[in-house]
C-alpha cells in the first residue's frame, strides 16, 4: 500500500517518479497527529495536529532538470513522513513535472513555468501534458489555500536552478505586485535562506509564483539556487542554509531575522524584456556568460533578423538569456540596480 510505503521510507519522490502520469489519492495520519493527503503524483499535503497561522507551498521540479530543489523538497517530505521533522504549519509540496524529471529535461513539450494564470488554456487547439499539469497545479494551490481560513498567511516558494551560472549564485524573483509594497519581512527571510539578490518584476507573468501572488494574495517567489546539475552532482552543502531555514519556517522555530539593510542586498528591477520574434534570433555573447553580467553602453547583445539589441543604460545587466525559447517568448531580461529602502511594507 502507498500509505505503508510512505510511512516506512518517506520517499515520496520515488513514488512520484514511478507514477509520473498520475497517482490515486490517499490519506493517513502519522503517529504524531499530522494528517497526510496525497492528491496526485507529486502532490502531497500536510496538516499538523496543532497548526500555526501559515499556509506554505513549496514547489520544485517545474523544470525537470533542476534537481537541487527537488532533492531539498524530497528531503523535507521524507523528514516529515518519518516524523523526524515536527511540522507546525500547514504545508503543500508540489513536484511540478514528473515526466520531465524522468527524462532529465527542462520540459517534455512546453515550458511549464510559462503556462500559469490561465495561459495553459490560451492558443486554440494547443493541448499537451504540461498544459494539463499547469491547470491542475493551479487547482491544487487553490484547494490548499481555500481549505483554511482566508485571513491566514499564505506563502509559495517555487524553487529552481538556472540554466547558466550567475554572479550571485542564489537569487529570488519577486513577482509584480500591482503597486502593493514589497515586504521587508520576506526579504529578511530570503536573506536568512542565504538569498540576498532579488529581481523585482514590473509586469504580470505566466510564472507559478506570479499566479500564487496575484490570484491568492500569497507572498510568493521564484528562488534560483545555483546552476542546473544532474541528480547526484549537486553540492548540497551550498544550499544547506536554504534548506535549514525552510525547515525552521515549517517547524515554527525561526530565530529572529536580521533587520533589512540595503547594503546587505543586491536589488534589481526589470528594465526591459527582449522577446524572440523570429528563428533568426541570436545572442552575441558566449553561452557561459553568467546571469547579472553587465556590458558597456552600446554593446551588441542580440539580433533578430534586422533588429539589433544593445545595452542602453549604465549598469544594465543580462539575466535568463536563452536563444532556444519558442517564438514570442522571452529570450532575455535586462535589469538595473534599484534602491527600495523607502518602498517597503
Amino acid at each position: 500500500m502507498i500509505q505503508q510505503q510512505l510511512r516506512d521510507t518517506g520517499d515520496f519522490l520515488a513514488l512520484t517518479l514511478a507514477n509520473p502520469d498520475g497517482l490515486a489519492p490517499c490519506a493517513f495520519t502519522l503517529t504524531n497527529g499530522t494528517q497526510v493527503e496525497v492528491w496526485d503524483t507529486g502532490v502531497i499535503a500536510f496538516q499538523p495536529a496543532q497548526a500555526g497561522n501559515k499556509d506554505i507551498v513549496l514547489s520544485c521540479g517545474v523544470h525537470g532538470n533542476e534537481t537541487a530543489p527537488i532533492e531539498i523538497c524530497a528531503d523535507i517530505v521524507k523528514a516529515i513522513l518519518t516524523e523526524q521533522l515536527p511540522l507546525a504549519e500547514r504545508l503543500l509540496v508540489l513536484i511540478g513535472n514528473p515526466p520531465a524529471i524522468n527524462l532529465g529535461k527542462r520540459e517534455v513539450t512546453e515550458n511549464l513555468n510559462r503556462l500559469f494564470s490561465g495561459h495553459h488554456s490560451k492558443g486554440a487547439g494547443l493541448i499537451n501534458a504540461e498544459r494539463k499539469r499547469a491547470a491542475m497545479l493551479e487547482q491544487y494551490v487553490s484547494r490548499f489555500y481555500q481549505d483554511a481560513a482566508p485571513n491566514r498567511q499564505r506563502y509559495l516558494y517555487d524553487l529552481h536552478t538556472a540554466i547558466r551560472g550567475s554572479r550571485f549564485e542564489k537569487f529570488a524573483v519577486y513577482p509584480f505586485l500591482h503597486d502593493k509594497p514589497w515586504q521587508k519581512n520576506q526579504l529578511e527571510f530570503l536573506a536568512e535562506c542565504d538569498v540576498n539578490t532579488v529581481l523585482l518584476m514590473q509586469t504580470p507573468a505566466s510564472t507559478f509564483s506570479y499566479y500564487a501572488s496575484n490570484s491568492h494574495g500569497a507572498d510568493a517567489f521564484t528562488i534560483e539556487l545555483g546552476k542546473v546539475q544532474p541528480f547526484g552532482q549537486n553540492d548540497m552543502s551550498r544550499f544547506a542554509k536554504t534548506a535549514s531555514t525552510l525547515k525552521a519556517l515549517l517547524t515554527n522555530s525561526l530565530a529572529p531575522l536580521t533587520p533589512y539593510a540595503a547594503e546587505n542586498f543586491h536589488i534589481y528591477e526589470v528594465y526591459r524584456a527582449i522577446n524572440k520574434q523570429t528563428q533568426d534570433f541570436k545572442l552575441h555573447f558566449s553561452n557561459d556568460v553568467e546571469n547579472f553580467t553587465s556590458y558597456p553602453v552600446g554593446t551588441l547583445l542580440a539580433t533578430d533578423e534586422n533588429i539589433e539589441y544593445r545595452v542602453e543604460r549604465e549598469g544594465e545587466a543580462i539575466i535568463f538569456p536563452n536563444a532556444n525559447v519558442a517564438i514570442g517568448q522571452r529570450a532575455m531580461l535586462m535589469v538595473v540596480p534599484k534602491d527600495i529602502s523607502k518602498q517597503l511594507g
